[in-house]
């Protein structure tokens, strides 16, 4: 046996489970399990806070790639008319993206707080039959060759134990699944006594976004939608305990170091201090439990990129624990989760970082550094593309084998199809989706998997035949007919050999 954290005394046998136990109802944890429940595998949430959504939001902001994901989920409209759109972001000084040209539907930041996208994932996955036990924590875990099993501890003291194929930790920068595999958290604390204040404002800001450094303060400003407004502000030269008491006129005199006045901060309902780590788990894998999100990997909030890597790893996950439980896919497909993301989260590691240290530069030689980074990203196009695609997530890509087509491993832009309908509407299945010339029909060499396969035409005149994953990332192409039997080979690579057997 491998990963324990001691086996606590249950009141109840482990309860029969072929599934997923997903430790953690954030974004990362809902999507997860809403894929999971979507394509009929069981799930159960186990979530140690009471059953509500907490307005107590950290994250502010959704990129490209995530609405993209979203999309293919039939929830990026709605939380477009939720929330407010931004086609520039600002990073620091005078260094800011123009979004306009991002090759993407999304070619914006949408502005919302994380408890709304948490709440449209909470109703899918409800909706598609995932468990949640609130109230509810997880006090260790001990996995075999067969399974894992789960020991919990209910609000009345109440213990039990669950049994499941797998689990998935994502249950936050202090995780519990973490710790109970035994996996270190390396890294360091970026920022000391960061403070974060819900306020209202008697003056609104000139902009959607409002973030700016001067000298030793930094401040934030993001509105929630109901009148009051995330503030996050540091002084370099006020490093002091977490629990160190905060008032109102401390958030109110750095806002006003930072940004030039405090807009008239009053009636806030929630003041805290925090500490910014950036930190990376060495693995998101060990035997057959998982880690995704701040459970995998934290970082600065700089360029609003954590709930969105979070977001991705579930997507990244989720199709493949689906094929393996299905008995579409060998075991082995699940070890390209680490080779896939831990390789992104170590960049949005290092790239959020970077952002941070140059917004807060002191030293000479790093304003002269914020200066070049900023007349780059301002006026060479290459450099411009290169961090717009990373800041957004749709510049990543993932390894692919060598010698296979360029676009293996590249997301996918949604591209029209013949019929009218767009790819990310084709992948709301969550089946890969075939791609193939107009007029030209592949229906011989196609294997019967009307389950875990759509087919449609390109609208334009191209000539590639393309697979594309259920996470929306080139599977197999190629630019000419394939041979006979390529296809059909690559499709059963990818799909599986047999027909979906049934799970109970």
């Amino acid at each position: 046996m491998t990963g324990t954290n001691g086996n606590p005394t249950d009141t109840t046998g482990p309860t029969d489970h072929t599934g997923v136990i997903v430790v953690g109802s954030g974004p990362t944890g809902l999507l997860l399990a809403g894929d999971l429940a979507t394509a009929g595998i069981p799930v159960t949430v186990l979530e140690k806070r009471p059953r509500k959504i907490s307005n107590l939001s950290r994250a502010f902001a959704l990129h490209a790639r995530s609405l993209e994901q979203l999309d293919a989920r039939g929830l990026a409209d709605e939380l477009e008319a939720t929330g407010r759109t931004l086609d520039r972001l600002r990073l620091f000084g005078r260094l800011s993206i123009d979004l306009t040209a991002l090759p993407s539907r999304f070619n914006h930041v949408l502005v919302l707080p994380q408890y709304e996208v948490e709440k449209a994932l909470a109703r899918r996955a409800v909706e598609a039959g995932a468990g949640f036990r609130y109230d509810t924590e997880m006090t260790g875990l001990v996995q075999d060759a067969d399974g894992v099993t789960v020991g919990t501890r209910g609000a009345d003291g109440r213990t039990e134990s669950l049994r499941a194929a797998y689990v998935v930790g994502a249950d936050g920068m202090r995780s519990a699944v973490r710790g109970a595999i035994g996996l270190p958290f390396p890294g360091k604390s970026v920022i000391r006594s960061v403070v974060l204040a819900d306020v209202k404002l008697a003056e609104q800001p000139d902009e959607l976004l409002t973030v700016s450094a001067v000298g030793d303060a930094f401040a934030f400003l993001a509105p929630f939608g109901d009148g009051y407004y995330r503030v996050i502000g540091w002084h370099r030269g006020h490093d002091v305990p977490d629990t160190e008491p905060l008032d109102l006129a401390e958030v109110k005199e750095i806002t006003r170091l930072a940004l030039g006045r405090d807009y008239g901060m009053h009636d806030a309902r929630w003041m805290s201090r925090f500490h910014s780590d950036e930190r990376q788990a060495p693995a998101y894998r060990i035997g057959r439990v998982f880690l995704a999100g701040d459970a995998a990997h934290v970082h600065t909030p700089a360029g609003g990129q954590g709930m969105n890597t979070g977001l991705q790893d579930a997507a990244n996950l989720s199709w493949k624990l689906v094929s393996v439980l299905a008995g579409h896919a060998d075991p082995a497909l699940l070890n390209t989760y680490q080779s896939e993301r831990h390789p992104v989260g170590k960049a949005v590691l290092r790239s959020s970082g970077g952002l941070v240290r140059l917004a807060m530069a002191k030293r000479p030689w790093t304003r002269a550094a914020r200066a070049a980074l900023t007349g780059l990203v301002s006026h060479v196009g290459p450099a411009r593309r290169k961090a717009t695609a990373q800041v957004t997530g749709i510049g990543y890509r993932y390894p692919a084998p060598r010698g296979t087509h360029p676009l293996t491993g590249t997301r996918v832009p949604d591209v029209r199809l013949a019929d009218g309908t767009r790819l990310y509407e084709a992948l709301r299945d969550g089946r890969f989706v075939l791609i193939t010339p107009a007029h030209e029909s592949f229906s011989h060499e196609l294997p019967p998997h009307p389950d875990r396969l759509a087919t449609a035409h390109w609208a334009s005149a191209r000539r590639t035949t393309l697979l594309v994953r259920p996470d929306g990332y080139a599977a197999w192409a190629s630019d000419t007919t394939p041979a006979p039997g390529a296809l059909r080979s690559a499709l059963t690579a990818h799909l599986g050999p047999a027909p979906a057997r049934q799970l109970h």
